[in-house]
């Protein structure tokens, strides 16, 4: 859920709430959205949750729905995935519009702040993991339909995104789908560079981190996992790009 922090620091502090640190937060990883405020203010703006953080903290209507249609024109939920697991799922806006393009009998969450965590299980019947590291230990091996992670790996370091990369293979199965987003240097021209270095808030030792593309494709590739597309999304002042794999049988 990573957006420009200073901006939202202004918007929270408008309403009486402030940014804080979660307890579960990794290193690298900096404040994430307080639970309670976000959902006090998006119920005072009349818009769900993930409507809220995109038209209101983000300033990009409907880009979360934007990726989902994308996804959806690829076919990546035509097959109708019985087990779908999220990296980080945070405030739940790409699990909820993912669980109305598809029915999963399993959905796995891996999601280090609590209060977020809690909520998306009682709201939407997932199944939260423990989270240690970079693990996903809890999921079997190839026992997963369709992995997935939204607005996470450009948020974290190079080494926490490739240990999560190989977990990501190890965990889907034969024919299975993996999609993620990353800055690759499709999204960094150097008018998009000088954006980020002028107008992108703080920032953080670790946001935004930046990952070449080739470097996933190719290790992908060595696990199995054929590239089938990729597309550019919203993040903060600029896009990052989603690429997606298919495990082959």
């Amino acid at each position: 859920m990573s957006v420009v922090k200073s901006g939202i620091r202004r918007l929270l502090s408008r309403t009486g709430f402030d940014i804080v640190r979660s307890t579960n937060s990794r290193d690298g990883v900096d404040d994430f959205i307080p639970f309670e405020a976000t959902m006090r203010a998006a119920r005072a703006a009349g818009l769900s949750v993930g409507d809220y953080i995109d038209e209101v903290m983000n300033g990009t209507p409907g880009a979360t729905q934007s990726t989902i249609d994308e996804l959806r024109a690829l076919g990546v939920f035509a097959a109708g995935p019985n087990t779908v697991l999220e990296i980080g799922p945070g405030s739940g806006r790409y699990l909820e519009k993912t669980l109305k393009e598809c029915s999963p009998d399993r959905y796995e969450i891996y999601e280090t702040a609590t209060p977020w965590a809690d909520h998306l299980v009682s709201t939407f019947g997932v199944v939260a993991r423990p989270t240690a590291g970079c693990s996903l230990a809890p999921t079997p091996d190839a026992s997963v339909d369709l992995v997935q992670a939204h607005k996470v790996f450009n948020t974290v370091t190079f080494l926490f995104a490739s240990r999560y990369f190989f977990e990501m293979a190890r965990v889907t199965r034969p024919g299975g789908r993996i999609v993620f987003d990353v800055m690759t240097e499709t999204c960094l021209d150097p008018d998009t560079m000088r954006t980020w270095a002028t107008k992108g808030g703080e920032g953080h030792g670790s946001y935004p981190a930046a990952m070449p593309r080739r470097t996933c494709v190719d290790l992908f590739e060595s696990l199995g996992c054929s590239l089938e597309a990729g597309f550019l999304a919203p993040m903060g002042v600029a896009s990052t790009e989603v690429l997606v794999f298919r495990k082959r049988a």
